[in-house]
């Protein structure tokens, strides 16, 4: 048998097409799986059980919350602008399902392998601030309009240092391709090598996706729920959706940059010869724990770290992250001048 055939009785499935359709699949119910384990860590910081009535250790409490989405009555705010409204929510899904295109899984494990990966990945994520502002813009109230217009400075603000810390990246690398990204780190992590560009990276993209404690977005004491105040429904789900989609793509893209991706530490000195098929499950496996790790720091900070006020948050923004992140880039730059 061919080993990079699956055969499965009159079936001849090319394995690497299976990993990549597992892993798509994966990232699909991404959601699903992150609600249950954010609800299951937040249980065991604060010393209770979590969820345990609805299946076995409370394994079907997601499917349950769909359900119970699925089945509440659908309220358009009488006097907001309804087409929009139905709209917004979409806008983050679509962004979060269009960003998992260039990520490389494995060797030879992606959708596509453009050039200009990075610029494609910065684009689609610059996108998602659209739906959050014309879901407050839209639903003609108070509270989400405030929502809305902190998503979009906080969004704005964040995405310079962050667009800083992956061009630190990409000249490391001599690519725009997330491919060539990957195989750069085959010995050495960029974390490694630019620990400053990866900690400025990590803190952008906790405040990119609106987690704690960045989540002035949607701050129940003072803006009752933010931008999604007046949505119910699925409209609401997909919000929800869009949430734990962006932690599971930040979490990916954190690993990408400056983790290695599927690389381990110096493979290439101790790892072993294998054949292609035990080598695309390694990469997998190995990817999969590395951004396991960063979808439970997102938990783990969440119920740690309280929430900034606002002042802070575009302080630590502008002042702080943006002049960092331009200083590390040109260290970066003349260091690779002088000593390439």
């Amino acid at each position: 048998m061919n080993p990079a055939i699956l055969e499965i009785g009159p079936l001849a499935i090319p394995v690497w097409t299976l990993v990549l359709g597992l892993g798509m699949f994966a990232y699909l119910n991404s959601a699903a799986v992150l609600v249950y384990v954010e609800r299951r860590v937040a249980a065991f910081i604060q010393n209770r059980v979590g969820p345990n009535r609805v299946g076995p250790f409370g394994l079907l409490q997601p499917i349950a919350d769909v359900l119970k989405l699925l089945l509440k009555e659908d309220v358009t705010p009488t006097h907001g602008y309804k087409t929009l409204h139905a709209i917004a929510p979409m806008i983050p899904v679509v962004t979060a399902l269009l960003s998992v295109a260039v990520i490389p899984f494995g060797a030879g494990l992606y959708v596509t392998d453009i050039n200009a990966g990075v610029l494609y990945i910065l684009a689609v994520a610059s996108l998602g601030v659209y739906g959050v502002t014309l879901a407050g813009w839209a639903s003609n109230s108070k509270y989400s309009l405030l929502g809305g217009l902190r998503a979009a400075a906080q969004m704005i603000s964040y995405e310079l240092p962050m667009g800083m810390a992956v061009a630190s990246v990409v000249l490391m690398a001599g690519s725009l391709s997330l491919v060539d990204i990957a195989e750069s780190q085959s010995m050495w992590w960029n974390a490694f090598l630019n620990p400053l560009g990866a900690i400025i990276f990590i803190i952008c993209a906790f405040a990119e996706s609106n987690r704690t404690p960045f989540d002035l977005v949607e701050a129940e004491q003072e803006l009752v729920g933010g931008f999604h105040t007046e949505y119910s429904s699925m409209k609401f789900g997909m919000f929800f959706l869009a949430e734990y989609m962006h932690v599971f793509i930040g979490s990916i893209l954190i690993t990408t940059f400056f983790f290695g991706s599927y690389h381990l530490p110096f493979a290439d000195l101790w790892l072993p010869e294998m054949n292609s098929v035990l080598k695309g499950f390694l990469d997998v496996g190995v990817f999969s724990a590395k951004v396991s790790f960063f979808c439970f720091l997102f938990i783990w900070v969440r119920w740690t770290i309280p929430r900034f006020k606002y002042t802070q948050v575009m302080k630590l923004g502008w002042a702080r992250l943006l002049p960092l992140s331009i200083l590390n880039f040109m260290v970066i730059a003349a260091i690779m001048f002088f000593f390439s």
